[in-house]
């Protein structure tokens, strides 16, 4: 991991509202980790409420995490807006691609493993997942659904990775990989793991824990 030295004074100033479990604000933290770059990290409780709290609301009625705080007190929310934000600040590390083509296959990548896999790993806490029972309107049976999509996608991942590459996109670490790696990781929530029935999956998982940027 390359670590920019000395901080810059925007972005040490930079402050990122974020929680210890979720998906969204880990994938930050790991870009920013990958990118050496510290950000203040403020941890809000979702079980308690922390992102409903009128506070936090004027940051981002959405009531989500992650939000990034800049210097300026201007904010960003959506975990891949922060992330392009911060490659666009320190582009090496490249996570995002340096040529057109690369780009767009990163982003093609990215975007197959939001709406594929992370949204229908979502939709499974959500409505089948204790946390969640009172909180919202709980639909087991889509649930179940949303969970035979995940594992679709599992599949996918597996095929993709028989050939033994290391990461997702050319030879490098990337985007895609961050997004692979936290949504099978968050899965664990609704009981699908990357086990032997997926080996090569395993063996990537596994790589990708090692990186220090996995404990971000």
């Amino acid at each position: 991991m390359m670590i920019q030295e000395p901080c810059n004074e925007i972005l040490c100033a930079m402050k990122l509202y974020s929680n210890v479990f979720a998906p969204s604000p880990r994938r930050v933290r790991m870009f920013a980790a990958e990118k050496g770059v510290t950000l203040e990290i403020v941890n809000l409780d979702i079980a308690k409420s922390e992102t409903q709290g009128a506070a936090f609301l004027a940051l981002n009625p959405m009531g989500d995490v992650p939000v990034l705080v800049l210097d300026d007190g201007t904010t960003l929310t959506e975990s891949l807006a922060i992330n392009r934000y911060l490659e666009a600040l320190v582009p090496l590390p490249p996570l995002l691609g340096t040529t057109p083509l690369e780009q767009a296959r990163i982003n093609e990548c990215v975007d197959h493993l939001m709406f594929r896999l992370y949204v229908p790993t979502t939709h499974a806490f959500r409505h089948t997942h204790a946390f969640w029972n009172g909180r919202v309107t709980q639909v087991p049976a889509y649930g179940d659904v949303a969970r035979e999509a995940v594992r679709a996608q599992f599949a996918w991942l597996e095929a993709r990775l028989a050939d033994g590459r290391e990461f997702l996109i050319g030879a490098g670490f990337t985007l895609a990989d961050i997004v692979a790696y936290t949504s099978v990781d968050f899965a664990k929530i609704v009981g699908l793991r990357a086990d032997a029935t997926y080996p090569s999956l395993q063996a990537y998982q596994a790589r990708i824990a090692a990186r220090p940027s996995a404990k971000a």
